[in-house]
């Protein structure tokens, strides 16, 4: 449950695979089936998920800023 409130969704998957010895699939609707009976949970979960992509496009747009602005100066110096 830490790491799931932590938006660790993977980790919370692993250690249930760990913890109770059973497969990947199992563990996956273990830990779905307990998020449909926590919504807030659930809420938390996508806002953190909706945060990092957000988090990712913005370094995303850094790096294709950055690279274009390389790319003028080397075509400028020819």
């Amino acid at each position: 449950m830490t790491a799931l409130e932590q938006g660790q969704t993977i980790e919370a998957i692993k250690i249930v695979r760990k913890e109770r010895g059973l497969g990947l699939k199992e563990s996956k609707d273990l830990v779905d089936g307990y998020l449909t009976t926590r919504p807030d949970l659930q809420r938390r979960l996508q806002a953190a998920q909706a945060e990092a992509w957000q988090g990712f496009v913005r370094w995303l747009v850094i790096f294709l800023a950055l690279a274009a602005a390389a790319a003028y100066v080397v075509v400028q110096g020819k």
